[in-house]
């Protein structure tokens, strides 16, 4: 279980998607749940869990799209020879 002392969402979504799954204590915020990469709201969950889930999976979520997207094609190497 990983401790942040403070509520920073980039490294949040950087452990989670690091570790895949287990658990995190965000002091002020409290014990979240991740698994498949995804951070998951406790079973008794309050508004301030919901909006700390929403925006750690949204980070998530754009890292996973930015690396799907192909590159630009402006100034990149042809890839046939």
């Amino acid at each position: 279980m990983r401790v942040f002392n403070r509520y920073s969402p980039k490294l949040v979504a950087k452990h989670v998607t690091r570790l895949f799954s287990g658990r995190v204590y965000i002091a002020g915020r409290g014990r979240f749940d991740f698994d498949n990469g995804w951070l998951k709201a406790p079973d008794h969950a309050t508004i301030c869990h919901y909006r700390t889930v929403k925006e750690v999976n949204g980070l998530i979520r754009d890292v996973y799209q930015d690396g799907l997207r192909e590159p630009e094609k402006s100034g990149s190497l042809p890839t046939a020879y």
